[in-house]
């Protein structure tokens, strides 16, 4: 009896992690590739407090991405239709008139 096809690898279930990072960046502070795997450097700029009342700006690496190649296609594709999201804003939700109990 032939088995029946397995569903495309995008199609997977995604398992929720209680434990997973957001990870905010503001630019990608350095790239490259090692040994077939993509490497990106995720960084912030932080502003740190000084004893003079100051402030001193400062860059943080705040996540390293490693990849195969086919994982960074799918992140710049996901990347991508993100921001074609922006160009396409969603209309503000009206104002609601309903009252509370």
């Amino acid at each position: 009896m032939a088995q029946p096809p397995k569903p495309a690898e995008t199609k997977r279930r995604i398992r929720d992690s209680d434990s997973a990072p957001f990870i905010y960046f503001d630019t990608a502070g350095a790239y490259g590739v090692t040994g077939g795997a993509v490497q990106i450097e995720l960084v912030a700029r932080i502003l740190v407090p000084l004893t003079d009342g100051g402030v001193s700006v400062e860059l943080l690496t705040t996540g390293r991405l490693r990849c195969t190649p086919a994982g960074a296609r799918h992140l710049q594709e996901s990347i991508q239709k993100t921001l074609d999201m922006l160009s396409h804003p969603q209309p503000a939700p009206a104002a609601g008139t309903a009252t509370l109990n």
